[in-house]
């Protein structure tokens, strides 16, 4: 049987990083249980002190099909290079100059909502379609692809 996966992400301010990848990846902020209208009225009613509101996060996909992303409060800042990061893939079927200018689009998007371009890769077939590297607003790289 086939599992299903949940990506999690350290951060120091999960919130925050949560409303980044929600606006990336075009998901959502996970609903409050049944019966509370927000989170903030959630946590309150289950007792969770007003200091630990912050210590995580999820998203997801709103039709349903892709997987959840988990954020986690860490009280340390990231200091390397991920050894796993996402593709976030804006340029699916494009090759070329065309690819690029998609990719180029969505990078100045998402560099407007906090993240930051690294780098880019051009396109060097057979072997390298481009793709632009960007880190997060808490530092994790992704790539757009």
């Amino acid at each position: 049987m086939a599992k299903t996966i949940q990506i999690t992400f350290d951060a120091t301010d999960p919130r925050a990083l949560a409303d980044f990848w929600a606006a990336a990846l075009g998901y959502v902020v996970e609903a409050p249980p049944e019966g509370y209208a927000t989170w903030d009225e959630a946590l309150t009613a289950f007792g969770v002190p007003e200091e630990l509101w912050n210590s995580r996060s999820a998203i997801v996909d709103p039709d349903g099909v892709g997987p959840r992303i988990f954020i986690q409060q860490v009280p340390e800042a990231k200091t390397a290079k991920n050894r796993l990061h996402l593709d976030v893939r804006n340029a699916v079927g494009l090759a070329g100059g065309k690819r690029m200018a998609v990719l180029e689009a969505e990078c100045e998007r998402l560099v407007a909502l906090g993240a930051t371009k690294l780098y880019r890769i051009e396109p060097q077939p057979p072997l390298e379609n481009g793709f632009i590297t960007m880190a997060d607003p808490q530092g994790n790289e992704f790539c757009l692809d």
